[in-house]
């Protein structure tokens, strides 16, 4: 006689099949709150950028200096300097001539680029010079980053450009001297070797400078070719390179705002119009 098979202790028996099918069926880890976590992360981050640079533009529109009335309004009544204003920069060029000399002029930090016209506007009513001072983006020159042919084609009919700036501006226009035929800096410094460069190079320096203070420029001038020409100027301040007022961290000038003038336009003029196309 055949006897079944006893199914009572069998692993493959119906008993043990729940136990199987619990191990199976685990269930999964929750995603879901990993995702929110993520998105929380990446959602915070973004406010956080979006708040520094709410407060890098706000900072960059407070406390703009801004140009002293009077000597801009010297520069805009005089008959030998036409004025074009651009987005991109304020254009002085001689009145009804063709000049074939231009200077890229970068403001210092935070200083309207109107303040600089005066002190520049002999440049280009005695010399016969096309100066374009920039407008750089949120006031700041190491926030701009359009390359220097963005400012030279303003005026087109210049053919040799020198690149130059005040202070910060200043820094600025050494990173674009390669592209430039000389370089003219104003209460200012290299942070970029251009030693190597062979370019041109005019540096004019305040004796009362309390920003760029002549320590700052020695200490510096190992970055500029071995033939550049410096000169400081007695009784200049930083502000005295613009009109814009006195400066915090500033010494007081000695110089007059005249004097001031007149020995830029004759330390810098006869420079740059001796300067050769490259």
């Amino acid at each position: 006689m055949v006897t079944a098979p006893d199914t009572a202790l069998s692993p493959t028996s119906d008993a043990a099949a729940p136990d199987a099918g619990a191990a199976n069926t685990a269930a999964p880890r929750p995603r879901g709150k990993g995702l929110r976590i993520l998105w929380w992360v990446l959602g915070s981050v973004g406010a956080l950028i979006g708040i520094a640079v709410a407060g890098i533009v706000i900072w960059s529109q407070v406390g703009v200096m801004a140009a002293e009335p009077g000597p801009l309004a010297e520069v805009r009544a005089d008959p030998a300097i036409s004025i074009t204003d651009s987005d991109a920069g304020i254009v002085l060029s001689p009145t009804g001539e063709s000049a074939d000399v231009g200077l890229v002029y970068i403001p210092g930090a935070k200083v309207d680029p109107w303040a600089y016209t005066s002190k520049v506007s002999d440049l280009v009513a005695e010399d016969g010079m096309t100066v374009v001072i920039t407008k750089p983006w949120l006031n700041l020159a190491f926030f701009d980053l359009r390359p220097l042919s963005a400012f030279t084609g303003l005026a087109p009919d210049v053919g040799t450009w020198l690149v130059g700036g005040h202070s910060l501006g200043g820094v600025r226009a050494c990173q674009l001297a390669t592209d430039a035929d000389g370089l003219a800096l104003f209460g200012s410094y290299c942070s970029n070797d251009l030693s190597e460069s062979g370019l041109p190079v005019v540096s004019v320096s305040g004796s009362e400078d309390g920003l760029s203070t002549p320590e700052k420029i020695a200490d510096a001038r190992h970055l500029l070719p071995a033939d550049a020409e410096l000169h400081e100027i007695e009784g200049a301040s930083h502000s005295s390179f613009g009109d814009y007022g006195p400066q915090a961290g500033d010494n007081t000038p000695t110089i007059s705002d005249e004097d001031m003038r007149d020995e830029l336009t004759e330390l810098v003029g006869p420079f740059a119009l001796a300067v050769p196309a490259r």
